[in-house]
């Protein structure tokens, strides 16, 4: 099966979840990473159910609101926000909920955080797929910001997102991140990076990261999870933004057949 190229609702920010659905569905977007925000319709299955019909697009990714700017969305546990994005993803036939690890504030989820993510992975029977960060630098110091940690590859998670963008700002090897971790590697944010300390989101293709060889790698080695795009178009305008997606999923076109 050809690999499932999907548009992260971020990457039309400030623009809506229908927004989202109506660009992929205009540039032949295979699917819609959800990202729950503060958008309403981003926390309700009706909703999305409704564009993803109308659209023909489906959910194939719940993003839980696990950012510290979505910190207020779902003002609840910290592990309850994780088990009503699996609800979520559930009631909308998507397989993969994407997380972050916990803030280094957040000590006790911190310290219970791999062992709850598995616990959950095998009640529900869904992917959580815990995404790679990177650590933050201010005046030269350097802040290990997550726990258990940034890096999720020797960490016991049955499932892993790759980000590029992170790998960039982290100082990190993509292609030997994809190369460790193996069938663990589950799901990517396809982005582009320059390794700056600030976290980009670039159009693939146009900074420093591997992009076209790490999706070649992908396509040879059986690749069974979705690219999801997630790039930044926050200060474009309508025109700029569907143009960095169209190159976008033409770029992942390209380099996964």
């Amino acid at each position: 099966m050809a690999v499932r190229i999907g548009l992260s609702t971020a990457s039309v920010y400030p623009g809506t979840c229908a927004t989202a659905f109506e660009v992929a569905a205009r540039l032949g977007y295979d699917g819609i990473e959800v990202m729950v925000w503060t958008d309403p319709v981003s926390q309700e299955a009706g909703a999305l159910r409704a564009l993803s019909q109308h659209y023909g697009i489906p959910v194939l990714s719940i993003h839980a609101p696990t950012l510290l700017l979505t910190q207020r969305v779902w003002d609840s546990g910290l592990w309850e926000k994780i088990d009503r994005s699996i609800q979520l993803a559930d009631e909308l036939d998507a397989p993969t909920v994407v997380v972050h690890p916990p803030f280094r504030w957040q000590r006790d989820y911190g310290e219970e955080f791999v062992d709850g993510v598995a616990a959950r992975e095998q009640s529900s029977g869904m992917r959580v797929a815990v995404e790679n960060m990177f650590p933050w630098r201010a005046r030269g110091r350097v802040l290990q910001a997550y726990l258990p940690h940034w890096d999720p590859v020797p960490l016991a998670y049955d499932h892993v997102t790759l980000d590029l963008s992170h790998t960039a700002t982290a100082g990190g090897d993509a292609l030997a991140m994809a190369d460790a971790l193996g069938p663990r590697l589950a799901h990517v944010h396809l982005a582009d990076g320059s390794g700056s300390v600030r976290d980009e989101h670039l159009v693939p293709g146009r900074s420093g990261q591997p992009c076209e060889e790490f999706l070649s790698r992908l396509a040879a080695h059986g690749y069974a999870g979705d690219v999801i795009v997630e790039v930044g178009t926050r200060k474009l305008s309508d025109a700029e933004r569907f143009d960095d997606l169209r190159a976008s999923i033409e770029f992942a076109r390209e380099f996964l057949e």
